[in-house]
C-alpha cells in the first residue's frame, strides 16, 4: 500500500486546525510586539515596541507552520512535537497568570493549549501517529 493509499486520520486535521489558530494568535503576539497592534487593558489600549519579544512570537509562528505541515502529511514526529510545545505553553501560560496578568489575558491559549494537550493524549490519536 502506498502513502498516497492510505487514509488520513481524523485527529491529524483538527489538530492542524488548533496548530493553525495558535499560529494566528503568536503572529498577533508578533504585530502587538513590533507596535502595529495595540494591546488592550479592558477599555485602555497602549503600543509597545519589543524587537526581543517580536523576535521570539515570530519564532513561534514559524514553529506553528512548520508543525502544521507535519500534522498534515501525519508525520510521527509531529505528534511529540505537539506534545512538547503545549505544555510548554502551558506551562508559560500559567506562570503569566501567577504573575499581574488576568485570565482574559490567556484564556483562549490555555483553553486551546489544553484541548490539543488532551487530544493529543487519547489513545487513537497516538495510535494514528505511531502507525505511519
Amino acid at each position: 500500500m502506498s502513502a498516497s493509499d492510505r487514509k488520513r486520520p481524523f485527529g491529524a486535521p483538527i489538530l492542524a486546525i488548533l496548530a493553525g489558530v495558535l499560529a494566528v494568535i503568536a503572529g498577533i503576539h508578533t504585530l502587538q510586539s513590533l507596535g502595529i497592534l495595540p494591546f488592550f487593558i479592558g477599555d485602555f489600549s497602549f503600543r509597545a515596541f519589543s524587537f526581543f519579544n517580536a523576535l521570539m512570537w515570530g519564532l513561534l509562528v514559524w514553529v506553528y507552520v512548520w508543525l502544521i505541515q507535519m500534522l498534515w502529511r501525519v508525520d510521527p514526529q509531529a505528534w511529540l512535537f505537539l506534545a512538547v510545545i503545549t505544555v510548554f505553553n502551558l506551562i508559560l501560560d500559567f506562570t503569566v497568570m501567577l504573575g499581574s496578568a488576568e485570565w482574559n489575558d490567556v484564556s483562549v491559549s490555555f483553553i486551546i493549549n489544553g484541548l490539543i494537550l488532551i487530544y493529543v493524549m487519547l489513545p487513537g490519536t497516538r495510535r494514528a501517529f505511531q502507525q505511519r
